[in-house]
């Protein structure tokens, strides 16, 4: 992952980390007492689930752009209509690299599953997808917008589906228009020394 986001690109190459994560939905079981000056809001501990809401996080770092979406369920349709909105929504006319984990979901034959081969094929064309190292618990960039989300969004009961898609898209439009940017620091050289177990090894001789 780190080599496919920190190599040099051609103007039409879009390098695209991408990470999934999910939050629990948890309703009220009171009313939460108003806050007013002296004292904070006051929420009951009890609350009610109401089931999980996944998220799909996408964070371009040379174009400093994100993208987060909430969806019910993170199955390969699922991330087969993701990468479809990458390249024709998000990146039309340009070739896109997600660098993402060895999910299963996380195939090109996903999208054969969710579309008929002529789209397959077509999306397919637009994409070359690197995986990161096996067995590795491997730091991302999308992993840190995850974390930023988290504790600037996420950090508090979210009722229901509709409004996480209404905070979410609320939160990303903020850090797109702040042009928020991570300071990356750890790299590809950092990681052949520091994770030199992780990687392939080469016999000479």
């Amino acid at each position: 992952m780190l080599d496919a986001c920190c190599k040099d690109y051609a103007d039409d190459e879009v390098p695209v980390c991408m990470d999934e994560t999910s939050k629990q939905l948890a309703l009220e079981v009171a009313a939460p007492i108003e806050a007013r000056p002296g004292r904070r809001e006051i929420r009951d501990f009890e609350y009610v689930r109401n089931g999980v809401s996944s998220l799909f996080m996408f964070y371009a770092p040379l174009e400093n752009w994100r993208r987060v979406d909430a969806a019910d369920r993170r199955t390969k349709l699922d991330w087969a209509k993701q990468i479809r909105k990458l390249v024709d929504e998000d990146f039309p006319g340009r070739s896109v690299t997600p660098a993402v984990d060895n999910l299963n979901t996380h195939r090109t034959a996903s999208l054969f599953e969710a579309y008929p081969p002529e789209e397959a094929r077509r999306i397919k064309s637009r994409i070359n997808i690197v995986n990161t190292p096996r067995h590795g618990s491997w730091p991302d960039m999308a992993e840190i917008e995850i974390g930023v989300m988290s504790r600037q969004c996420l950090k508090r009961r979210i009722p229901d589906r509709a409004f996480m898609k209404k905070e979410v898209a609320a939160w990303q439009a903020r850090r797109n228009a702040a042009n928020a940017r991570v300071e990356w620091q750890f790299t590809a050289e950092d990681a052949r020394i520091k994770l030199k177990s992780l990687y392939p090894a080469i016999q000479t001789g």
